[in-house]
């Protein structure tokens, strides 16, 4: 499970600059393919942080033990983008 979460966090990496359009909004990359961007009522930050939890919890998942318990399902509607 360490392997699968060292993993997860290599693979998800801003990489690029922070570009800023017109309307105010940020937006930087990931490693993955995924553009994160700050929205009404959250950060560019925020959006990181989350969308790195997100991949650690999925890959960590994609691993356990059969029969471990799980706190919510990931339904496949929220799952990272895959390109």
């Amino acid at each position: 499970m360490r392997r699968a979460k060292a993993d997860a966090r290599s693979a998800h990496v801003t990489i690029g600059q922070v570009r800023e359009d017109a309307a105010g909004h940020v937006t930087i990359d990931c490693s993955c393919g995924m553009a994160l961007t700050n929205g009404p009522d959250w950060t560019v930050d925020e959006h990181i942080r989350l969308h790195r939890a997100e991949a650690r919890y999925l890959a960590l998942s994609a691993v356990a033990p059969a029969g471990m318990p799980r706190l919510i399902p990931v339904d496949a509607d929220r799952l990272p983008r895959v390109d």
